[in-house]
């Protein structure tokens, strides 16, 4: 009896919520959401462009909102919203990120705001950041009120810690989940509201938090946000003193650390807010020294959305947000996995750390779950390990990695970064003293740069990949990992039923893969000739592809490549170089 009273408690609660829900929070209307080169825009205007936009739009969807401009982003966003479409945030624009979106979407369109943009025959409304639909201040103008539990969004996770994968979210759970962030931020400025505070950010809006941390909570916060994304520090230096204040500068570790190096003199900030990696009390400190601001953690997931907040250099302890509660749960293989729940997140989600738990809203942060590595029977996690690796003076950045194959019987960690003025030598003899010996990398690599993501991310595929394509020479064979999505978009029209990857895709991944490793580059170019291939066996959803690509030996110059799937061969083919290769 107490079970069903408790459910129909919940239907009752969930019928009592309003079944919409406005675009913008309570702000006034004449006060600026944005700012462009030191030039308000105001919520007034916003409205208006959204208005004028909406009525270009198709009747159907859905939408990928490619806009660069942040501006454009939220009117495209909030345009869509209007017309009860759903947004689509791909991770970048790459030729193949918009063919894989465009295939099984055949009502598929974009917004778009750089005429440079390759939309691969997806229709395209192009927006003009700079043009605005005349308005007057005072002028009448209505609300949009959103469907709260129609789908507004769909983010894809990282990938780093698998493959990408959509997650639908509702308006309702995006405006509650910057409805428990704002009460926390505002406490911590000392302020009674978020009004007023202008957001500086270095993270793609396309991105979870990007779009949380500064369009939403300009949107259904009260600040306002600047509209650009700057990246390189001279950039960013001039964005804050262009922003009036309060403002807070929105960043992630490897952003912040670029920034804190660069030795270009910070105007002060009243708040910095990073995410999406673990920060250094350090780093930390040093942060809040240079700009004079309080700096927060924010922690949570793509799927989860923003849970929690540390002060880094007060506390290494996580607190969550309004109501959320963390829970460990027993997993099959004898662990445990740490669930969030309550509050705004829709469902009980777990997440890929470790965690020591203080009570259900307070915790440490341990670490990935897949993050532990083994050498020589001794435990060490590759966090860790990295932690200790940029903390050396000298390293601009850096990443450890763990190859394969072993020597000795043993696998031995190697380091690449970026540290132009330090050598190989000194760098050892630092780590010396603060790793254990086992885990003191034999080989340290200089490279110009690590392929972290806009967002400072260094996925697991993208360090292994640009792993071996550093250490391959001309004939190095190489070997290249694939997972092939179980909602792969592709699946909608090959073919229904009985789903498979098409042929032109796998050969598209083989030539991806190719283009990763400079020495096949320089052999082949980067428009080889396709001279040899056969299809041998079907690729169905859910598959991991393992693509090999043999340089041929003496004068050919030619790549053979074999793309496994679950042992058996499924495509065989020989590229040869292009017109566009040097002599």
């Amino acid at each position: 009896m107490n079970s069903t009273s408790g459910t129909a408690n919940t239907t009752q609660m969930k019928s009592d919520l309003p079944k919409f829900l406005p675009l913008l929070g309570a702000r006034d209307l004449d006060a600026p959401l944005a700012w462009r080169a030191g030039v308000p825009i105001s919520s007034r205007q916003y409205l208006a462009d959204v208005t004028a936009l909406a009525e270009q739009l198709p009747a159907q969807g859905p939408v990928v909102n490619l806009c660069v401009d942040r501006y454009s982003f939220a009117v495209g966003l909030g345009a869509a919203l209007v017309r009860r479409l759903p947004s689509l945030l791909p991770p970048d624009a790459r030729p193949e990120t918009l063919s894989r979106l465009r295939e099984g979407n055949p009502n598929l369109f974009a917004i778009a705001d750089d005429k440079h943009l390759d939309p691969q025959g997806i229709t395209v409304v192009w927006t003009d950041p700079r043009v605005h639909v005349a308005v007057r201040d005072g002028a009448s103008i209505e609300m949009p009120m959103i469907d709260a539990e129609g789908h507004a969004v769909s983010l894809l996770t990282s990938g780093s810690t698998g493959v990408p994968q959509p997650h639908a979210k509702s308006w309702r759970t995006l405006v509650d989940d910057v409805g428990a962030a704002v009460p926390r931020l505002a406490d911590l400025l000392k302020l009674s509201s978020l009004d007023g505070l202008t957001l500086v950010t270095t993270v793609p809006v396309q991105h979870s938090y990007g779009l949380e941390s500064s369009a939403l909570l300009a949107m259904l916060g009260g600040a306002s946000f600047d509209s650009g994304r700057p990246f390189f520090p001279a950039d960013v230096t001039a964005t804050l003193e262009a922003s009036p204040r309060p403002r807070a500068l929105i960043t992630t570790p490897f952003h912040l650390k670029t920034l804190l190096v660069a030795g270009v003199p910070l105007p002060a900030v009243d708040l910095i807010l990073s995410a999406t990696a673990p920060l250094s009390p350090q780093l930390a400190v040093q942060a809040e020294q240079a700009m004079c601001g309080a700096l927060i953690e924010i922690y949570g997931s793509t799927e989860s959305g923003q849970v929690a907040t540390r002060r880094t250099t007060e506390s290494e302890v996580w607190h969550t947000f309004g109501e959320i509660q963390v829970t460990a749960e027993p997993t099959e293989d004898g662990a445990e996995r740490f669930v969030f729940s309550g509050d705004f997140v829709p469902r009980p989600t777990p997440m890929a750390d470790v965690l020591e738990l203080i009570d259900s809203q307070h915790f440490r942060l341990l670490g990935r779950a897949n993050d532990l590595i083994h050498v020589a029977g001794r435990r060490s996690s590759l966090g860790h390990l990295n932690y200790h690796l940029n903390s050396v003076a000298g390293v601009v950045d850096g990443a450890f990695w763990l190859p394969d194959e072993v020597a000795d019987g043993v696998v031995r960690p190697v380091a690449f970064v970026v540290a132009p003025e330090l050598k190989s030598g000194d760098l050892i003899a630092a780590l010396r003293q603060r790793l254990e010996p086992v885990f003191v990398p034999r080989r340290v690599v200089h490279v110009a740069s690590l392929p972290r993501e806009g967002t400072g991310k260094l996925t697991v595929r993208a360090l292994r990949e640009f792993a071996l394509a550093q250490l391959a020479d001309d004939s190095t064979a190489v070997q290249v990992t694939r997972d092939v999505p179980v909602d792969h978009p592709a699946f909608a029209g090959h073919f229904p039923g009985q789903p498979l990857v098409p042929g032109a895709l796998l050969l598209a991944e083989v030539l991806e893969a190719a283009h990763g490793v400079p020495a096949l580059v320089a052999r082949l170019g980067r428009q080889p000739t396709l001279a040899a291939c056969k299809f041998l066996s079907p690729v169905r959803p859910g598959a991991t592809l393992t693509i090999e690509l043999q340089p041929e030996p003496g004068a050919a110059r030619g790549v053979r490549f074999e793309v496994r799937c679950n042992a058996q061969i499924a495509v065989s083919g020989r590229w040869m170089p292009g017109t566009d290769t040097a002599a």
